[in-house]
């Protein structure tokens, strides 16, 4: 009977530092990769600042060919929108708007998973080696007040980083193809 009393007083010990641990973590995560790619910032911001050219670069919407995509506002530029619906779990349901274009430097999207909570992206075009471009994909999500979310957080640069280098590579073979 002590036996088992120890075990859940253990239990209860290590639960109670695992919450405490999680309030202590930081709400929001930081995300971000970089790639090279051999031509002008002129070249790539297109791609990057018009949700309906983020079709022929989406890692996630060539994981799901069934994804339902809607777009409203401006072709591209601030105010330019788009929701989307997958069955997929990979891909999800949620939205984007573009909220911030400064012209071949930097592009800001404001994103709405639903119950999994906002986000912030960003994309930035810097002058790279040999006159190509630079281009950095970032993602700021709030992992909200929940200890449990914050621990997700950890998980946050392994889940969404592939992604990322994956759309990268395809915008810069895009660009690099001279689409």
């Amino acid at each position: 009977m002590r036996l088992l009393r120890n075990i859940l007083v253990g239990l209860v010990v290590v639960a109670a530092v695992l919450v405490a641990t999680g309030y202590m973590m930081p709400p929001h995560v930081i995300v971000e990769r970089s790639i090279s790619i051999d031509a002008t910032a002129e070249a790539v911001f297109p791609l990057v600042n018009s949700l309906r050219r983020g079709q022929e670069w989406s890692p996630w919407l060539a994981r799901d060919p069934e994804t339902v995509v809607e777009f409203s506002g401006p072709e591209e530029g601030v105010g330019a929108a788009m929701e989307w619906a997958s069955e997929n779990p990979q891909v999800g349901s949620g939205a984007q708007e573009i909220t911030a274009s400064i012209a071949n430097e930097r592009v800001e999207t404001a994103l709405d998973f639903g119950a999994q909570g906002p986000a912030t992206a960003w994309f930035v075009l810097a002058d790279g080696p040999g006159g190509g471009t630079e281009l950095t994909w970032g993602l700021d999500a709030d992992m909200g007040n929940s200890p449990i979310g914050r621990w997700m957080g950890l998980m946050m640069d392994g889940w969404v980083g592939p992604d990322y280098e994956q759309g990268l590579i395809n915008i810069k073979s895009l660009v690099e193809a001279g689409s």
